[in-house]
C-alpha cells in the first residue's frame, strides 16, 4: 500500500492531466452531432495512430518484468489497432455511398 501511495504522491500532476483529458474527452465526443460523426473518423483513425506508437514506444522501454506495462501496452496496440481498421472500414463503406451506380 505504502509503495502505491509514494507512486501517486511522485506522479500526481500526469494522474490530474489524465483526468483532466478523460472529461474533456466524454465533453468533446458528446457534443458531437451524429451528422458528423463519420466524417470524424479520419481525425479519430490519426488520433488512434499515435496511440498505438505511443503504445509500442511504452512496451519498448518497459523492463521484462514488468508486466503491467507490457500488458496494458498490448491492449492498446491491439484496441487502436482495431479501432483504426474499423474506422478505415466504416469511411470507405461511407465514400461507397457517393460513388455513382451504374
Amino acid at each position: 500500500m505504502e509503495n502505491i501511495l509514494s507512486w501517486i504522491s511522485a506522479h500526481h500532476e500526469m494522474i490530474y492531466i489524465v483526468i483532466l483529458m478523460i472529461f474533456l474527452g466524454i465533453e468533446v465526443i458528446g457534443r458531437v452531432p451524429a451528422v458528423l460523426h463519420t466524417p470524424l473518423m479520419s481525425g479519430a483513425n490519426a488520433i488512434h495512430g499515435v496511440v498505438i506508437i505511443g503504445a509500442i514506444i511504452v512496451m519498448g522501454k518497459a523492463e521484462s518484468d514488468n508486466y503491467v506495462a507490457l500488458g496494458l501496452g498490448f491492449l492498446a496496440v491491439v484496441l487502436g489497432t482495431l479501432n483504426v481498421v474499423g474506422g478505415f472500414v466504416v469511411t470507405d463503406r461511407m465514400l461507397e455511398m457517393f460513388k455513382k451506380k451504374r
